[in-house]
């Protein structure tokens, strides 16, 4: 069991199991949200999360035209996950709001397309210019 939240912990979660996966994404959306040049996420199915709290909630269209909704504390401002049309049932989780980050280690890097030249990636994953191919 995974637990995390956010930084003033009105927001606290629980994951169970093991991620779908785990990736870092520099797609610009990733970048403006975090502030950095990338974001490592996880994704978890919707069955396997126990949530506590009420987070706020931004939405956008992602570039397959679907929904992109991701939900924050609107007290402290931390990011805590992301759902919407693409992913379906898997929440995409913030490693970094994790009690643990380090219980995760990334398995690909995606739209390393807009990568900014100073953030490196990891040379033995396996990297796509865009979005993972099964969800493309």
């Amino acid at each position: 069991m995974r637990e995390g939240g956010c930084l003033c912990r009105a927001i606290r979660y629980k994951l169970a199991g093991e991620p779908e996966w785990v990736w870092q994404c520099f797609c610009r959306e990733c970048q403006l949200a975090t502030g950095t040049g990338h974001t490592t996420i996880a994704g978890f199915h919707r069955d396997n999360i126990e949530l506590s709290g009420n987070p706020r909630q931004f939405t956008t269209t992602g570039d397959t035209g679907g929904s992109v909704i991701r939900h924050f504390c609107e007290v402290c401002g931390s990011r805590l996950f992301t759902t919407g049309d693409l992913p379906g049932p898997i929440h995409i989780f913030q490693v970094g709001a994790l009690d643990d980050p380090g219980s995760v280690h990334p398995t690909a890097a995606i739209y390393v397309k807009n990568r900014i030249g100073w953030d490196h990636i990891d040379p033995s994953l396996p990297q796509y210019e865009a979005m993972f191919p099964s969800y493309s």
